[in-house]
């Protein structure tokens, strides 16, 4: 445990060091978002009202709460309070794991992996607020087995914050975990919505997102552009996208693979008979993953959800989520390469930076397909029927039993 506090220290001081830019780090100012977009918005919001104007603000609700945060701490301005409280979040997740780690059946492995993988994504991590929303989502996971009333209430806060902490659900089985969830969501966008103008406009800023210049749709631009297309890479609704010929039809296709993506959460939903302890940070790691890699804008804090969630597998013994795990890890350093280190070679479509942002999404896209594969095959019985009985060899023993009596 001390040595992993002490590398936790020592990791966290480069981070820091990095979002305080005493370390320079090539590519486009990772802090602008707080000093910048954060601040702004912090303004707003302490007036009263939602940024109503603002097509960036693309959050639920709650997202008020984190981007308001920072005034807790009056002796500090608002950026460095930020990271002050980020850095507390991330201190607060390596102590969960730690926590639950050293419980009979599970492993320290998972705090080990958020030590070293958080600090391979650069000062992005603490440039943003999803650590704070990745914080909510470990506690709610490693609540699942005890209080599944508490993971759910978690989960619905988490969802109120990002969205995607909506997803830690697909694993949860107990319906007062479902309960919690949906009333601590309810509670909090009824509260927020009553005491403040504009709670729902996020709705309409991220349904007109296009394609994102660092998701995997946007590939086919990137090699479209040095055979003549005719496109063009702006900034829109707070990222930097491709607009232009056929670009409508590449963002409804990877719409069209998200719609499937949860169709295949559906299914192993109703097909999974064999839960373990495991099981819910297992689907919920699987499930962003889905969500993350079929997605109109995969930005480089999402591998903070990753991280984050993988983490959690890896502290329970039975989790089948190792290699996938490391293939995310992978992912984030070469996400910490082409954002922000690359960043102007990605939005010219420059060769070497393509490879880079192919090579990190194609590890993304085997991390999915291995953790589905890996996720089925632990928790769905062959030949399951519909019904939930397993179907049976015709003249076994059980086939002969059950048309006997």
């Amino acid at each position: 445990m001390a040595r992993a506090v002490a590398a936790f220290a020592l990791t966290r001081t480069l981070l820091l060091l990095w979002v305080l830019k005493v370390l320079p780090v090539r590519g486009p100012d990772v802090t602008s978002d707080v000093a910048v977009i954060y601040q702004g918005w912090y303004g707003v919001l302490s007036t009263g009202t939602y940024p109503l104007d603002d097509v960036t603000w693309q959050y639920p609700p709650a997202a008020a709460l984190a981007i308001l945060s920072p005034g807790l701490v009056p002796f500090l301005g608002y950026v460095h309070a930020f990271f002050a409280l980020v850095l507390v979040c991330d201190a607060v997740v390596l102590g969960l794991l730690l926590y639950a780690g050293r419980r009979p059946g599970k492993s320290v492995r998972g705090a080990w992996f958020w030590v070293a993988g958080l600090p391979l994504l650069g000062p992005t991590a603490y440039a943003r607020y999803d650590l704070m929303v990745t914080a909510v989502a470990v506690a709610a996971l490693l609540a699942a087995a005890r209080r599944p009333g508490v993971a759910g209430a978690l989960a619905g806060f988490g969802a109120m914050l990002k969205v995607w902490p909506v997803l830690l659900l697909a694993g949860l089985r107990e319906r007062r975990a479902w309960i919690a969830a949906a009333a601590t969501g309810a509670a909090l966008l009824l509260a927020l919505t009553a005491s403040m103008p504009g709670a729902l406009a996020f709705l309409g800023f991220q349904r007109d997102r296009g394609t994102e210049v660092e998701s995997l749709g946007a590939l086919v631009f990137h090699v479209a552009r040095h055979f003549g297309w005719e496109g063009q890479v702006l900034l829109n609704y707070g990222s930097v996208e491709f607009l232009g010929p056929y670009v409508p039809l590449v963002s409804g296709a990877a719409l069209g693979l998200t719609a499937a993506a949860f169709g295949w959460l559906a299914a192993w939903r109703l097909r999974a008979a064999e839960f373990s302890a495991a099981t819910p940070a297992d689907a919920a790691f699987t499930a962003v993953l889905l969500f993350t890699t079929t997605s109109r804008v995969i930005s480089p804090q999402y591998l903070v959800w990753l991280l984050g969630l993988a983490a959690v597998c890896l502290v329970f013994h039975r989790s089948r989520m190792a290699a996938p795990s490391l293939l995310v890890l992978a992912a984030t350093g070469l996400t910490f390469l082409e954002f922000p280190v690359w960043f102007d070679k990605v939005v010219a479509s420059d060769p070497q930076a393509i490879a880079v942002l192919a090579a990190r999404n194609g590890l993304l896209v085997a991390a999915a397909l291995l953790a589905c594969r890996r996720l089925w095959t632990g928790t769905v019985r062959p030949g399951r029927r519909r019904g939930g009985r397993p179907s049976l060899p015709a003249g076994s023993g059980s086939d002969r039993a059950a048309v006997g009596s």
